[in-house]
């Protein structure tokens, strides 16, 4: 189907674009931008006037509540509620509720995505078997079924010589070392950060240091392997600085934050708000300040939602005993825009966050597969109403998770449009 998306405001950070132009659509390419090639007849048009058209998203983690998961959720349904929020690529992590450690795990997602037809799913293969921090995963296989890389999730690797192993493994195969800075002996049993919040409600603290000297240890390791690596869901405004000093002297590490780390703070948790309860925790405003400020520099190269859905059983628990995570894909965009409103980024750098970047860490620019409107890129395109205010509501949510803090917030920035390569995945009517 030859499309062309007309009268819009094109915003394509990757290739300095920022104008009022034409885009047409033809094969799953993009196929002009501006005037339409040369025997072009699109069989259907879209008037984007009052909307800026910009590269699909690319959310580099999103658990997505199968295969195994209890909570409602579905691959289906969660790449539904991705297209409704303009992301056409989502990453799905090795911990979910199926451990990625084995090609048909990895098939299995692909085809499930693939079917749904909204988004596109890729996988993060296991780095150790099981996720056990003991044997090194098939990572030559993980790749050959089509793992964009490789991670130990949430789930720390204890042993530092494992760690070597398993960097020199990835490098050897070219694959990113996804990593999660957690030292597992200071956070064991926290669930929120140590500092005053934690100790005025009783709650067992994580302290900053969990993640830095994680972070350290990592940091050698890259060093001493070569391999490339990328410092998912940082939190604190310290390991940023040490992982700025590290890109600085040249090891090849990017990292990312989870947009609602940019906006909440510890004092959110308020009293024994559940909603509240993310893993890594929500860190001081000094921690969130310097977030900020890494995103501004680009020593954070991007923001992911760090979508976990949850049915509502499961943060009715203690807080201590909730389970830990929001259902962000729906306002991944909203607040990535909000950035922009406050002047801390404009809005093509807002809009690289969440498309060129992620592209970039994920190799896929490169090979127009994503993050772009270059022509011969394939065609992932997102129109959004820049000027259009909305409420979250639970009721509303596409998600089968509705666990979010944002509820009720006044969002700004409604997704009318998305297409992965060149299908229409979703069309918002008023």
């Amino acid at each position: 189907m030859k499309i062309s998306i007309q009268h819009g405001r094109l915003i394509d950070p990757a290739n300095g674009i920022d104008t009022h132009a034409d885009l047409h659509i033809a094969d799953e390419r993009i196929a002009g931008v501006g005037d339409a090639p040369a025997g072009f007849v699109a069989d259907a048009h879209i008037d984007a006037s009052g909307q800026v058209v910009c590269p699909g998203l690319i959310d580099l983690r999103a658990r997505l509540g199968e295969p195994g998961g209890e909570s409602g959720a579905s691959i289906a349904s969660e790449t539904a509620a991705a297209a409704s929020a303009g992301i056409t690529t989502l990453v799905c992590p090795p911990d979910g509720e199926a451990l990625i450690d084995n090609p048909a795990v990895a098939d299995l997602i692909r085809h499930r995505a693939k079917l749904a037809g909204h988004a596109r799913v890729l996988s993060l293969g296991a780095l150790t078997q099981g996720l056990d921090g003991h044997q090194l995963a098939e990572m030559g296989a993980l790749k050959e079924a089509g793992c964009i890389g490789v991670s130990n999730g949430l789930r720390a690797v204890e042993n530092t010589q494992v760690m070597r192993r398993a960097m020199e493994y990835a490098a050897s195969q070219g694959l990113t070392v996804f990593l999660h800075a957690e030292d597992p002996w200071l956070a064991a049993g926290g669930c929120a950060h140590e500092g005053a919040v934690s100790v005025r409600l009783g709650l067992q603290g994580i302290p900053e240091a969990a993640e830095t000297i994680a972070v350290a240890r990592d940091l050698q390791l890259i060093e001493q392997t070569g391999a490339r690596a990328h410092f998912g869901l940082l939190s604190s405004a310290r390991a940023l600085r040490m992982i700025a000093r590290a890109r600085f002297d040249g090891l090849p590490v990017s990292a990312d934050v989870a947009a609602h780390q940019l906006y909440l703070t510890e004092m959110d948790i308020g009293y024994f708000d559940t909603q509240c309860h993310v893993r890594p925790p929500l860190r001081t405003q000094a921690d969130r300040d310097g977030l900020r400020q890494g995103l501004h520099e680009g020593t954070l190269g991007a923001i992911c939602s760090d979508h976990r859905p949850h049915g509502a059983d499961a943060k009715l628990a203690p807080f201590p005993a909730s389970e830990p995570g929001i259902s962000a894909l729906e306002t991944l965009l909203p607040l990535t825009l909000r950035l922009a409103d406050e002047g801390l980024l404009s809005l093509s750098q807002a809009l690289a966050c969440v498309t060129q970047r992620p592209a970039e860490i994920l190799g896929l620019l490169a090979r127009g597969e994503g993050g772009s409107l270059a022509v011969g890129a394939r065609a992932d395109v997102c129109l959004f109403d820049p000027e259009t205010y909305w409420e979250l509501r639970a009721e509303e949510m596409h998600s089968a998770g509705h666990n979010t803090p944002f509820l009720g917030w006044e969002l700004k920035g409604r997704v009318t449009a998305c297409l992965l390569a060149g299908q229409i995945t979703h069309h918002y009517c008023d």
